[in-house]
C-alpha cells in the first residue's frame, strides 16, 4: 500500500509538476525510517549503554552493562536531580589488525564515547551516591532523601466486582 492512498486527493493534484509540500514532507520521513532500520543511525563509533532503575523505599539503583570497562573509564556526575553516567571504550590494537597481517572482514565490537542521562524525581546529595564497576557492570546506589521517602504511599489495589 502506497502513502499516497493515506493522502486526501487534493493533495495529490499536480500543482505545475510540483508535488504537494506535505507529500514531500510525508516521503522524507519514509525514507528516513527506512534508513534507520538499514543501520544509517548506527556505527561502530557508538557505544550503546543497556541499563536498569530499580527503587526501594529507601533508594534507587541504576545497573549498566560497560563490558570490557573498568572504574578509570567511566564518569558518573549528579547536577541536581540529574545523574549522568559517561566515558569511553577504547579499541584495542588487536581488532583493526596486527603485525601479523591479520585482516578482519567484520567488527562488531564497538569503540567510541558513550552518555547516559537520567532525571530522578529528587534532587540528589552526591555525597550519598555509591558507584561501583564490577564484572562489568556498573551499579549507582542513590539513597532517596527523607522527605522524598515520606512522600510515597503505596496504594492498595483492588480486585474489579
Amino acid at each position: 500500500m502506497s502513502y499516497q492512498d493515506y493522502l486526501p486527493a487534493s493533495w495529490l493534484k499536480n500543482r505545475q509538476n510540483d508535488e504537494h509540500p506535505l507529500v514531500n514532507l510525508r516521503k522524507e520521513v519514509d525514507s528516513l525510517f527506512d534508513d534507520f532500520g538499514n543501520g544509517f543511525f548506527s556505527s561502530n563509533t557508538d557505544v550503546s549503554i543497556r541499563s536498569n532503575v530499580s527503587e526501594t523505599d529507601t533508594d534507587f539503583c541504576v545497573t549498566a552493562e560497560l563490558p570490557g570497562l573498568t572504574e578509570a573509564d567511566v564518569d558518573v556526575s549528579i547536577t541536581g536531580d540529574r545523574i549522568t553516567i559517561k566515558g569511553e571504550k577504547k579499541s584495542e590494537k588487536e581488532e583493526r589488525g596486527d603485525e601479523k597481517g591479520r585482516e578482519f572482514h567484520r567488527i562488531e565490537r564497538t569503540s567510541g564515547a558513550f552518555q547516559r542521562v537520567m532525571t530522578l524525581p529528587f534532587t540528589i546529595d552526591p555525597d550519598k551516591v555509591e558507584a561501583v564497576v564490577k564484572d562489568g557492570v556498573l551499579t549507582v546506589t542513590i539513597p532517596k532523601p527523607p522527605e522524598a521517602a515520606e512522600q510515597t504511599k503505596k496504594v492498595k489495589v483492588a480486585r474489579a466486582k
